[in-house]
């Protein structure tokens, strides 16, 4: 390979990943596409684009929009995410003009969460493999047996907020609680050292734009870099753990085997390691951002969670519901098939924006009212469905539990101060600025 061939590929990945696809988008939301207005709202960093998700609802089934059928109702998302006739992500051209360029530049793409073996990637048979011996693993009798240690991990973060907060020095809640608590939790789950646990947060912090559209050339280059980085991270520590296996739950993983004594290869290894280590806590540290924003907007629903008449589970299950840490998810239809009612030919891309069916008022009664003692709250979509349900849900959901009743409980009175900014990612939503006082 020339020196020239890498940087080329990678020009070539971003050109038609993100740079013509932006281009798209933006034509077709000039037009009225309300699928391309989604995408260019949810980067706008305000509140979510209902009016659009309302719109895309009323249209049926699918609104069929210029680039992808879409849908932001709750019964046919959910049938999106089960049907076996479809695949997550975009599935390659095998013909066109762009498919043999577009085979050519992934040859040196960096593994990242949406490339296989990705349990975000793949399908089964691979995915009901891989998935199965994850899930023995991470079940939630394991996450159970985390919520003291989450705790304790809480108690020393809030401790030393309240104590700022209590002389009047605004916190930025994102980097005193909401982003170290599940990096702490999810490295020691993974026996990440302590003295590399920094290092895996910037790491994934960096990963997220990974998932998005329309990342500028230099954006793109950085998060590549940062994947490479990870990867090679990740070769490290799965050595280090096979050669000094301990306590964790991943030196368990490394040793799982499946009913025919199969275990995971080294890049399987890999890649579920880095999955979860960046879906572990970057989605958490939006849910917790997220639901401390909510309540600070809310104080009597918040006092009720205080004083014990409401369960603070029931405030995580309403927050995921009312801004989702995941706006939406990607799917291809890999044959001839139809979904509530409605003919899909093979190859057509599917959009199932979670965030819109989780404000479908054919479930939710008055959808965009906050309200912790709704009784189906936990109807919510936010962690998908089917064979592609996150496998961190139990966790995540403990994590905000013991988050918000910790903090609430030490500053029942929490204001969130002018300044906070929203994460520039389009779909991964949450703070990157909260300050708190």
């Amino acid at each position: 390979m020339t020196v020239l061939t890498a940087p080329v590929q990678q020009l070539t990945r971003w050109s038609l990943g993100h740079a013509v696809p932006a281009l798209a988008f933006r034509a077709r939301a000039r037009r009225g596409d309300l699928q391309a207005r989604v995408v260019g709202a949810t980067n706008s960093g305000g509140d979510l684009p209902t009016d659009l998700f309302d719109a895309i609802r009323e249209a049926g089934p699918f609104y069929r929009g210029g680039l992808a059928l879409a849908t932001s109702r709750h019964d046919v998302v959910r049938e999106v995410l089960a049907s076996p006739d479809v695949a997550a992500g975009r599935i390659a051209a095998t013909d066109g003009v762009l498919a043999r360029p577009a085979a050519w530049a992934d040859r040196r793409v960096p593994t990242g969460p949406l490339t296989p073996p990705s349990l975000l990637a793949i399908e089964p048979p691979d995915h009901t493999r891989m998935r199965k011996l994850v899930t023995r693993v991470f079940s939630v009798r394991a996450v159970e047996r985390l919520r003291e240690r989450t705790e304790e991990v809480a108690a020393e973060l809030v401790e030393p907020l309240a104590r700022r907060v209590e002389k009047d020095e605004p916190v930025n809640l994102v980097e005193a609680l909401a982003a170290p608590l599940p990096v702490t939790v999810i490295c020691e789950v993974l026996g990440v050292p302590e003295e590399d646990r920094e290092r895996v947060r910037h790491f994934g912090d960096m990963a997220a734009p990974s998932l998005d559209l329309g990342l500028s050339l230099q954006r793109f280059r950085e998060v590549e870099a940062a994947l490479r980085d990870f990867e090679r991270w990740l070769e490290a520590h799965v050595e280090r753990v096979r050669q000094d296996p301990g306590e964790d739950l991943f030196s368990q993983l490394v040793a799982a085997r499946d009913d025919d004594g199969g275990q995971l290869d080294d890049l399987e290894l890999k890649a579920t390691a880095g999955l979860v280590l960046a879906a572990g806590f970057e989605t958490t540290v939006n849910l917790i951002s997220n639901a401390v924003s909510l309540l600070a907007e809310h104080p009597e629903q918040r006092k009720a969670l205080v004083v014990g008449e409401v369960p603070w589970l029931a405030a995580v299950d309403e927050a995921l519901r009312f801004d989702p840490p995941v706006l939406l998810t990607a799917r291809t239809a890999v044959r001839d098939t139809e979904i509530a009612g409605t003919r899909v030919r093979e190859g057509s891309p599917m959009v199932a924006m979670l965030a819109g069916a989780n404000r479908d008022p054919e479930v939710f009664a008055e959808p965009n009212h906050f309200d912790v003692t709704r009784a189906n709250a936990a109807d919510h979509i936010s962690f998908s469905s089917g064979r592609h349900y996150c496998l961190g849900a139990a966790l995540a959901r403990m994590e905000g539990e013991v988050a918000l009743r910790t903090l609430h409980e030490r500053l029942p009175e929490l204001r969130v101060l002018p300044g906070a900014e929203r994460r520039e990612t389009r779909i991964l939503r949450g703070w990157a600025q909260l300050p708190v006082g």
